[in-house]
Formats: C-alpha cells, structure tokens, sequence
C-alpha cells in the first residue's frame, strides 16, 4: 500500500538486500529544485541503482505488480499520462559481475577479468557503483518479477538517456520475468554482456530499441513483445 519518491540516484551497495512487495509504487522524482546530486552523474537525475554485489526482489503478482512511474501519476488512473510522455526520470539500472567480452573504459578492457563503467558517467562512483563485469556467470542481482517501468529515459549526461531496464553484466542467478517497459525514450531493455535469462518482457511506447543487447549478452529468453 506504501508509495515511495526517489529524489536522487538511490544505490543497493554490495552485500545490500532492498525487498518491494507486491502493490508497492515508486516514484522517480520529476522536480529538478529536490533532485540531489551524485558523484560522476552529470546531471540531476532519479534512478535506482543495484550495484555489484547488491540484490533487489522486487516481487509483484499479476494482481499486484511493483510499479515504478514518474513523480505525481496516479496509477488507479489510466488516462492520466499519456504514453508519448517519456524521459521525466532515470529508470532501473543493475549492474553484475559476470563476462563481457569487450569495455569501453581502457582500464577495464586490460583487466583480468574485464569490466566497464556504465556509458556517460564520469567517475566510478564513490563505492564504484557504476562499474560492472566479472567472472560469475551464476551471479544473482535478485528478482524482478511482475513489475511495470514507465515514463522512463531521463537524461543524465549529455546525450546520454538511462533505459527503461538497463543490465550490465548481470549473471543467470538474476531472475527477470513479466517486465513491463512502458513510455521510455531510451531502450526498453538494454543488456550490456552477462548471461542473464528473461521470460515474458513487453516494451510498450519506446522511442529507441525495444530490446539491445551489447558486450557479448549471452542469454536464453522467451516471449517478448515489443
């Protein structure tokens, strides 16, 4: 029953365990005055961030999904927001620790094994929260299970937009399945390598790639719609 404001990138730090029940609503926050800043995000932006390490079970049902939408929508009202209204805040980002084949970060493409730094950020982060890669195929970032992202692609770095449901080298231990994507103006689902398998994902209104998959994603999926 509980509605959540996320007013800033928020962080699952390694060795973190962040529970959403079914029903639960967060909001990414809209007004840029709130927003609060982070280390190597450019700009003011709201997002959820599960870093290396960190796991999210965000367990919804069909009757009850998790839903994560923009500041002020009112999810009881369909019309309220139409589906051409994208891009007012971050979206979900998890970042693991199995292969990628390539990086674009120097560093991480010399490394044994590889990793990168999330696309458009200019640091690490603070507890290299952007960084992802590693050796663990088997790697769990969690559960994201009957949950609808929408109105999601906010820019946080010159020409740079955060997806719907952005996947960085997130092992097959992660279990994804009924995702919805809904009004993004990035990528609905975008993997970035690991090895993570998905069922039943629908990318619904999205202005760039339904689905993109980059870094060696190697993954088994079934029923998705775009």
């Amino acid at each position: 029953t509980n509605t959540y404001l996320l007013n800033t990138v928020v962080y699952v730090q390694s060795n973190a365990v962040l529970r959403i029940e079914p029903g639960t609503v967060i909001q990414g926050g809209t007004n840029e005055t709130a927003l609060v800043a982070r280390e190597g995000i450019p700009n003011l932006v709201s997002a959820l961030w599960v870093t290396r390490g960190g796991q999210q079970f965000a367990e919804g049902t069909a009757e009850s999904p998790v839903i994560f939408t923009m500041e002020g929508d009112d999810v009881t009202d369909p019309n309220d927001i139409p589906p051409t209204l994208t891009g007012q805040w971050g979206g979900i980002v998890v970042m693991g620790r199995a292969r990628i084949n390539t990086a674009s970060d120097d560093e991480g493409d010399a490394a044994t094994p590889k990793y990168d730094l999330y696309e458009g950020v200019t640091s690490p982060g603070l507890n290299w929260e952007h960084a992802f890669g590693g050796d663990n195929d088997d790697d769990s970032s969690g559960v994201l299970r009957y949950v609808s992202i929408r109105h999601t692609g906010n820019e946080f770095a010159e020409a740079r937009e955060l997806n719907s449901l952005s996947m960085g080298a997130v092992g097959r231990g992660t279990v994804i399945e009924h995702v919805e994507s809904f009004a993004g103006s990035d990528d609905g689902f975008e993997f970035w390598g690991g090895t993570v398998n998905t069922k039943y994902l629908v990318a619904a209104f999205i202005e760039d790639d339904d689905f993109d998959t980059d870094q060696g994603y190697a993954g088994t999926n079934q029923f998705w719609f775009g």
